[in-house]
């Protein structure tokens, strides 16, 4: 798809060359909230684009003190998702509108805590998962995932770089 244009060399009668049409810039923002646990390191929370929220990976810390909450393997999952539910709030979405999942767990004899507890927030309709084993620094379980924004989100024409 594109625009007409004429072609501009001699040896052509007649030329149609399509122009590709300017596509309007991507908008990437930067997803900000202190009801989730700050970066440790050189990463956001969270990052608008398109149509889709992409969250960082999420552990058992509280984000009021920003320490870790260590504890069984379900009392860590139900952190992790709190954490991720306040960036996706914070981005005008929600778990309902997840539609994938990464579960990263330090000992896969933990999955079904952790199945139990993710049960509790996708009770119906659950988004697709990969579960995979891994080592983790302290941590149980660490969570990630991608949602589709709301479809009366703020964040969709906004045009600030972040959202707080």
């Amino acid at each position: 798809v594109g625009t007409r244009g004429i072609c501009h060399e001699p040896s052509t009668i007649y030329c149609v060359r399509y122009q590709p049409l300017l596509q309007p810039p991507r908008m990437r923002k930067v997803v900000k909230t202190r009801k989730a646990p700050k970066p440790s390191g050189v990463y956001s929370q969270g990052i608008v684009s398109g149509d889709f929220v992409f969250v960082a990976g999420q552990g058992s810390i509280n984000p009021e003190d920003n320490r870790l909450e260590l504890g069984d393997i379900r009392s860590e999952t139900r952190r992790a998702l709190k954490n991720i539910r306040a960036i996706l709030d914070a981005a005008d979405s929600s778990l309902r509108s997840v539609v994938r999942v990464g579960v990263f767990l330090a000992d896969l004899k933990d999955f079904d805590g952790m199945n139990e507890v993710f049960q509790e927030f996708f009770p119906e309709n659950p988004p697709a998962r990969t579960t995979v084993g891994c080592d983790l620094p302290e941590i149980k379980v660490e969570i990630d995932c991608i949602a589709r924004l709301d479809s009366t989100s703020r964040m969709r024409g906004r045009k600030h770089k972040s959202i707080r």
